[in-house]
């Protein structure tokens, strides 16, 4: 199907021309066209364009409207106040428009971008050996959104997850598992998530004492993070093993988000071993990177510590070892000249913006990052507990993962076990939506607040039918299937013809900008809103349903009409929610 133009974007053209027009000398002049409660859309471009040209808004405001062709899609246009236009849209071109997104059932009419590049998008970033917690939550629920919109508006989306870090604390483990090589050895062929973690912190634990106590141990240790950095075959195989039991426990956590994280995306520091000593060498070559008492650093004008001392960046340590900045250097290199990236894309806490800011100004230095090529860091802030103080238990540790996201979804299937009489859901179905509740409950609550903010942890708020929920919108979702289900023969069929209730124009108006809606949303890289716009859907649809009656309308074709226009806010609920990553069950 070819994508549907919008009418905002048909009255923005229409504008446009009749601009030009009136004023030939203007170039191409943008009428600023917004909605309006005034009218349907408002435009207060002509303003702006007055004052440059030196004429009198309201005036050239009139000449513009003569130069409108009322007609199929603008049914009135006047100028009012200063020389703002009211443009009110006729009826049967909201009801044809949304036709033409209700045939195309698969992208509801929302055009590609226009220029699809090559993005590699770094998130879900867990600790190998270590337990996922809260903090790791915000990372894999944006990234995974962002990856679902960029690839519906035709990016073609790489998938890093750094997960393969070998710092100190793995010279420890590594020694630990040689010394007592059936530690990870598995009861069972099936292991489960859990298992695997149980097993993987029992050994930490162990091996941590002994790295305490015994210096002899220590010094083994330490000696074994020179062994794994320098590619010691057996070393490496022993490393493995604690990176394969991780991802067990890993992808169970993902699979209870709901979540596909696949096995080839995953290239942690360790995929970019190989290139560390020839990125050092570029950048000294280059006089990017210079030495400093040994160490091989990049110093910026800009960023000084406390005591007025350019801090720099690190990129080989006095010792000869390699730290964060050359790993993430060297993925910069891989992403750009081996994935052929033309946008790169970190999914990473806002505390560590000043380490990016100064990776990609390296970057921008060596001639990796251009003009053609960006880095973007998009930043998230902390999630946090009810009292606005970062989320931990009553024990003052970081709250697990996975408890959350049980919790949660014992929530959310009480909440539908409550109304599950009514509909007659099986014990199968309220398990089932229970699971897509509590975990749409968890996403939507992050994907609703704009990245960049701190967000309270409130389940009691998060799992509520009312206010801004993913529960209301899935409620909102499963009320349309249900008047489907009644309506039994009658098919939802446009009527182009019928005059539109106040309601009616609202809610088709609103579905008409569900495709720019996604193409901003995917190229700002701002989930957020396209959370908000689906949220005033759910609103406008139940102000629809208070005004106008669907099953008992007046006319049977006005009835077929509302069924249409409920059955395409149904798919656009249904499509905007998938790209979130939230599932819309069909019964609740």
């Amino acid at each position: 199907m070819a994508s549907v133009t919008s009418l905002s974007d048909s009255v923005q053209q229409q504008l446009a021309t009749a601009l030009s027009a009136a004023l030939p000398d203007a170039g191409s002049a943008d009428p600023l066209l917004r909605r309006s409660d005034r009218a349907d859309f408002q435009a207060n471009g002509i303003l702006a364009l007055a004052k440059k040209a030196k004429a009198n808004p309201r005036e050239l405001a009139t000449q513009v409207v003569e130069q409108v062709r009322s007609g199929d899609v603008i049914k009135d246009i006047e100028v009012s106040g200063p020389g703002f236009l009211n443009i009110t849209i006729a009826d049967r071109a909201i009801t044809e428009n949304l036709a033409a997104r209700y045939a195309d059932s698969d992208r509801l009419g929302v055009p590609f971008a226009a220029h699809p590049g090559t993005t590699v998008i770094d998130y879900a970033q867990p600790n190998v050996a270590k337990e996922m917690h809260v903090g790791h939550l915000r990372s894999a629920v944006i990234g995974d959104a962002v990856v679902q919109l960029l690839e519906f508006t035709g990016e073609s989306v790489v998938r890093r997850h750094h997960i393969g870090d070998w710092g100190t604390q793995f010279g420890m483990l590594i020694q630990f598992l040689d010394e007592h090589p059936h530690e990870l050895d598995h009861k069972s062929a099936e292991v489960s998530g859990e298992e695997a973690m149980s097993n993987l912190d029992r050994l930490y634990k162990a091996a941590r004492k002994l790295f305490d106590s015994d210096e002899e141990f220590k010094t083994r240790a330490r000696r074994r993070v020179v062994d794994l950095q320098a590619g010691d075959p057996h070393t490496l195989a022993v490393w493995q093993k604690f990176v394969d039991e991780s991802k067990i426990y890993f992808f169970s956590v993902f699979e209870k988000l709901d979540m596909e994280i696949r096995d080839p995306d995953i290239v942690g520091e360790s995929g970019y071993n190989d290139m560390l000593a020839e990125t050092c060498r570029l950048l000294e070559e280059s006089g990017v990177a210079v030495r400093s008492e040994g160490a091989l650093c990049v110093f910026f004008d800009d960023i000084k510590g406390p005591d007025g001392n350019p801090v720099p960046l690190i990129v080989q340590k006095s010792d000869g070892g390699y730290g964060y900045a050359a790993t993430d250097l060297s993925a910069i290199r891989d992403r750009v000249f081996n994935l052929k990236a033309n946008s790169l894309l970190y999914v990473v806490d806002a505390r560590q913006a000043l380490h990016f800011r100064m990776v990609f100004e390296t970057a921008r230095r060596a001639g990796w990052l251009n003009d053609d090529v960006k880095a973007f860091q998009l930043a998230f802030g902390t999630v946090l507990g009810k009292d606005g103080k970062p989320f931990k238990t009553r024990e003052g540790e970081t709250v697990k993962l996975v408890d959350l996201l049980d919790e949660a979804v014992e929530r959310a299937t009480s909440v539908v076990r409550e109304k599950a009489e009514k509909v007659g859901l099986s014990e199968q179905e309220i398990v089932e939506n229970g699971r897509y509740v509590g975990i749409g409950a968890v996403k939507y609550a992050d994907l609703s607040t704009s990245a960049v903010r701190d967000y309270k942890f409130d389940l009691d708020q998060m799992v509520s039918l009312n206010g801004d929920t993913s529960v209301y919108l899935q409620y909102a979702y499963a009320r349309i299937k249900s008047i489907l289900r009644k309506a039994g023969e009658a098919r939802p069929t446009a009527h182009p013809e019928l005059e539109l209730a106040p309601a009616e124009r609202a809610l088709g108006l609103h579905l008409d900008q569900f495709g720019e809606t996604v193409l901003e949303v995917a190229a700002s890289h701002e989930p957020h809103k396209l959370a908000s716009y689906l949220y005033q859907l759910a609103s406008l649809l139940t102000t629809f349903y208070d005004q106008c009656p669907v099953l008992k309308a007046e006319t049977p074709e006005q009835m077929k009409n509302r069924l249409f226009l409920v059955d395409l806010t149904a798919r656009t609920l249904h499509k905007g929610m998938d790209l979130l990553g939230i599932r819309t069950p069909e019964r609740l």
